[in-house]
Formats: C-alpha cells, structure tokens, sequence
C-alpha cells in the first residue's frame, strides 16, 4: 500500500465520522447540507485511497460514480437543468459519443471470430437474450414495483452487452476475441430483439412503440458504430490521441447520465431504492451464475468459453437503456433500474473478474 493511500483512508475515516456525529446529533430530523458532502468526501478518499492498491484501483472508477450519486440524491436540482437547459437532453448525444468510440476499437476482423468459433458466438448470444430478459420478468412478478420501476428492470434485461464486459474479460484473462464478437454481435442484433422483448415483456406494464424504440436505437447505437468502424477502416492509427481521449470521455459520459438520472428520479428512489438494489442484484448476479452453468453443463464448452460467456450475459448496456428511457420521456421512473445497474455491475464484474484472475485455466 502507497503512503498516500494510508493518508486517504485516514481523512475517509474522519469524514465517515462526522457524518455519523452529525446524524446522531440531528436525532432523527431532515438530513442537513453538511451531510451529503461528508459523505461525498468520505467516498472521494476512499477512491484516490484504492489507486494505491493494485488489487483495489479498478474500483476506484466506480467508488467516483457512487460519491457523484450522493452528491445528486442530496442536492438534486443542481443535476437536472443548468439555467433552462435540462441536462437530461445530454444523455442522447454522450451515448452516441461513447457509441461511436466502441466503433472505432472495432474492426472487421472482429466479426470474423464468427466464421472462426461459431459455437461460441451462437451460445453467448442465445444465452444472453434468454437469460437476462426472462429473469428481469420474473424479478418483475416477484417484486411489488411500481409499473414503470417494473418495465425499467425488463428494459435493462432487453439490453446487449455492456461495454464494460470486454474490460472485465480482459482483467478474468478469459477469451477476449470472444467478447468482442459477442458485445458487437449482440449490439448489432439490439434493435430488433431489444423492442420485441420489451413488448412483450413488458408491455404489461407500460405501452412499448416498437418501431420507435428500433428507430431509437440505430440513432443512438447503431449509426455511431457503423460511424466508428468507418473512421477505424479508413484513418486508423492517424489520430492517437483518440485512444487517449475515448476512454476518459466514455467514463465521463457514463458517470454524468448516472448522475442526472438519479437526480431526475430522486423521489422515486427514496421510495423503492433499496428494493431495487436487491433486485438488480438478483439480476446481475443471475446472469453470471446461468450464463456460465448454462455454457459449462448444457453446452459443454471450455471453461474460458464459459467465463466468458458468464461476464458477457451479466453486463447489460445499462447506458443504452438509460437513453432509451430518456426517448420515452420516463428518465425518472423507467430509467432508474439503468442507474442502479450501471454501478452495481461494475463492481460485481470487477470481483468476479479479479477471482477468476487469480485462478487461472490450466
């Protein structure tokens, strides 16, 4: 551990405490100003704390987006307009950015893992748009949400992969091609599987235009892609930078729609928030589990095909549900499971991947 790090969890002890102090102190009245930057703080050197620990500075990303979402439930009116603008109509166009820098890390030899393990591509794709949208739906029957809440979880479920999943395979040092393939694949397939599943799954809850949700989609996923394959295809190599730059703008971009939709859905929140996060939990920790025992005992494929497979069930496009939600005008209601996700997977992909790094395949 780096000295800096003892320093930090030192000053995130002293935060934590205060917090508690004042708490106490208010016995049971409204929470206070001092409150939310406490524990905002606490956060903060908690994450500058873990970049000291090699074991621990994956985290740290994610401890940021936690300190952020404080920050929105305790002072919420300043992540949902600036002036007249509602920061809510940024959500689109940071999609489309992040979108489009998933494009350009693409290129056609990607694609070609088809032809080169088909087996593979085939299993992870069926598996994860069967697992994931049918356990969101039973979550939903399980689970006494409100509808909108309730179509928010099968949303995320109807999602493709998350870009997160190729880093966590990376770190599980599973079969990275694979992952690839798969997260483009299962992007490419979103516009029609994600609508139809979010139609009939839950179009109990809310009404679904199909074709407007398809049209939403290739705006925000598909079109940026394709975009970012062009730009790989064509310049690649002759704008470095760009490696640099994507990157910190997909962090960024990410970290800000976290934040104003937790704003946005702050009420709703205080309301179901805890019960929401036990059940994404369920749902994410569902898509690792039957992603990699379905890959392992029905189709009996090697074990790094398996991981693989697991990691890339159980990270969903938490970001896309988020703008698809926006293009319904119910950031705050069906795009709070999107928020809660986001950051609950991070860490779960992260452990998980860190777990299986330390068991390598023989």
């Amino acid at each position: 551990m780096k000295k800096f790090s003892k320093v930090f969890f030192g000053l995130a002890g002293l935060f934590l405490l205060g917090f508690i102090a004042i708490g106490w102190h208010r016995n049971g009245a409204e929470p206070s100003a001092e409150d939310g930057w406490l524990l905002t703080l606490c956060l903060v050197s908690i994450a500058i704390a873990f970049r000291g620990i090699e074991l621990l500075k994956g985290y740290s990303y994610t401890i940021i987006i936690f300190a952020a979402v404080c920050l929105s439930m305790y002072y919420p009116t300043y992540f949902i307009s600036v002036g007249d603008f509602q920061l809510s109509k940024l959500i689109t166009p940071l999609l489309q950015i992040i979108m489009f820098g998933m494009g350009t890390s693409l290129s056609v030899k990607d694609f070609a893992a088809v032809v080169r393990m088909p087996k593979g591509v085939i299993a992870g794709v069926l598996c994860h748009y069967i697992i994931m949208p049918l356990v969101a739906f039973v979550i939903t029957l399980i689970f006494p949400f409100p509808p909108e809440i309730a179509a928010g979880i099968i949303l995320v479920g109807s999602c493709p992969n998350g870009l997160a999943s190729n880093v966590m395979t990376y770190l599980a040092k599973a079969n990275l091609a694979l992952s690839v393939t798969l997260t483009a694949i299962s992007t490419f397939l979103a516009p029609f599987v994600t609508p139809m599943f979010m139609r009939l799954l839950g179009g109990q809850y809310i009404d679904v235009d199909v074709l407007k949700m398809l049209r939403d989609i290739v705006y925000i996923t598909i079109i940026p892609i394709v975009a970012g394959l062009i730009f790989n295809y064509f310049l690649h190599g002759k704008f470095k930078v760009l490696d640099k730059i994507m990157p910190l703008l997909s962090m960024g971009g990410i970290a800000l729609i976290i934040v104003v939709i937790t704003a946005t859905g702050r009420d709703n929140l205080l309301t179901v928030g805890p019960l929401l996060l036990v059940a994404v939990l369920i749902h994410n920790m569902s898509g690792y589990f039957l992603g990699y025992w379905s890959s392992r005992l029905i189709l009996r494929m090697p074990e790094i095909d398996c991981r693989t497979i697991a990691i890339e069930v159980g990270l969903q496009n938490a970001g896309l549900a988020s703008g698809l939600a926006n293009t319904m005008g119910q950031i705050a209601s069906v795009g709070l499971a999107a928020a809660v996700f986001g950051p609950v997977m991070n860490i779960t992909g992260s452990t998980l991947a860190l777990w299986w790094r330390s068991k390598p395949i023989k």
